[in-house]
């Protein structure tokens, strides 16, 4: 079977790609076994030494890659090479600190000596998504290559260059050729991957459907997973906000990466005390954002990366406007090609509304009025999804309070744009997900926490 990859700003075919044959895909878990068992007993200073040169690779060649990026998935070139370079850092980051993080942990027991140690697991199947397609696998790759693992990549359909090109970096940075392999095969062939003997775990961000397929297929076969799924991220203006900088924060929030994010800011939740003064400066924000060609360096908003997601975006907002949402802004495709969609403002979002129950996944902001902070909380929990979430607020102990004590999500921010930081574990609660990536915690969510006793 062919591949082709379509540039979403234009249309045109961008190129063409032979899906890897099931005989192939054997050969290539095989092969990557074989090179995880050679691997795990390599030193931690080694293999920080070739993460080290990936980051090197990485930053020498950003511009291509940013460049790839946009003619598969439409990111700007500016926001491509920015996806590099946090890439980059994030292989430093677990260049520097994996054999801390998975140093053996000494315990008092009764014996001689008892610890803790922290051993890889083998092969992990990575089934990663199209909109960062660099840094969703790297923020997976980079720990887990340092904690001893191998990886074998099934990239989204549409990112295929993507893929091969990261899989080239890490042959290029000196990475032993098989630890790290790509499986172009489509989503049909996954069930088959995790069934392989040799893979021993599975990682997972995509929709709340592929998770729970993945995920049932793994639980069968006894197979470790860790699911980042979808996110509907709520953001509350409360009554004391400085509503300049929340506009900015939430336009910001709203159309990083297109709106195309799972930690995007999706639900704006207004106390009604400031609605209307909020709506003014947030519709005004998101008015100036402008779209244009990706491969411009001046370009701050792309298409869509697909026709079909940009058609079942506008379905949901069109769907919304008819159960008594007002549009503000937006809300309409525009003539010419491409599969662009402009900054979207809907207000009076009510419960049972495509806007308020279910991911925007594009650039489509929903204002949802309420009378107090603890209406704002209720609604901000009031959803399937917590991956994410934001609190504007001038005092910061407040905003403090409601992060840590109140909102059901993995991650919180005050007064700051919500993003994924490898310092931080990164995942979400209810159906985001379980697990975490990134940080001491996710480096050890693939491995053998093992312990040791010496009599």
């Amino acid at each position: 079977m062919t591949w082709q990859t379509i540039n979403p700003a234009t249309g045109a075919v961008v190129a063409s790609y032979e899906e890897t044959s099931p005989e192939a895909v054997q050969a290539i878990i095989a092969s990557a076994h074989q090179a995880h068992l050679e691997w795990r007993s390599t030193s931690f200073s080694q293999r920080a030494a070739l993460m080290r040169r990936a980051a090197e690779v990485l930053r020498g060649n950003a511009r291509e890659y940013a460049r790839l990026m946009a003619e598969e998935m439409g990111k700007p070139i500016r926001d491509g090479v920015a996806e590099i370079q946090k890439c980059a850092d994030g292989c430093d980051y677990f260049a520097e600190n994996a054999e801390r993080f998975l140093a053996p942990e000494p315990v008092t027991t009764e014996a001689r000596k008892s610890y803790v140690a922290f051993n890889p697991l083998g092969v992990v199947l990575a089934v990663m998504p199209w909109n960062f397609p660099f840094w969703q696998v790297f923020r997976f790759a980079a720990p887990g290559l340092m904690a001893g693992n191998a990886g074998v990549l099934k990239h989204a359909s549409n990112v295929p260059g993507c893929a091969l090109a990261i899989e080239r970096a890490f042959r290029k940075a000196g990475f032993p050729e098989h630890l790290f392999r790509t499986l172009l095969i489509g989503g049909k062939e996954v069930a088959a991957v995790i069934e392989h003997p040799l893979v021993r775990a599975v990682t997972l961000t995509g929709s709340g459907p592929a998770g729970r397929a993945v995920a049932s297929k793994a639980g069968a076969m006894l197979k470790k997973t860790v699911l980042e799924l979808g996110g509907s991220d709520p953001y509350l203006v409360l009554e004391d906000a400085d509503l300049e900088q929340a506009a900015v924060l939430c336009t910001r929030g709203r159309l990083i990466n297109m709106g195309q994010s799972c930690i995007a800011a999706k639900r704006f939740i207004v106390v009604d005390k400031v609605r209307a003064r909020f709506e003014s400066l947030f519709v005004e924000r998101m008015g100036a954002m402008k779209f244009g060609d990706p491969m411009n360096e001046q370009t701050a908003l792309g298409p869509l990366a697909r026709h079909d997601l940009r058609d079942a975006l506008h379905d949901q907002v069109q769907r919304s406007v008819a159960m008594g949402a007002h549009c503000l802004l937006g809300g309409k495709i525009p003539d010419g090609p491409g599969a662009y969609y402009p900054p979207t403002v809907l207000t009076d979002v009510e419960k049972g509304m495509p806007a308020y129950e279910e991911e925007l996944f594009g650039p489509v902001a929903a204002v949802i009025p309420v009378k107090d902070e603890e209406a704002a909380i209720a609604v901000a929990n009031a959803s399937v999804f917590g991956l994410g979430g934001a609190i504007l607020t001038v005092d910061r102990e407040r905003g403090e309070r409601i992060a840590r004590e109140r909102i059901e999500s993995g991650s919180v921010f005050v007064n700051e744009v919500v993003r994924s930081d490898s310092r931080l574990p990164f995942g979400g609660v209810k159906e985001s997900g379980y697990g975490r990536e990134l940080s001491n915690y996710g480096i050890k969510e693939f491995v053998n926490i093992k312990s040791v006793y010496v009599a």
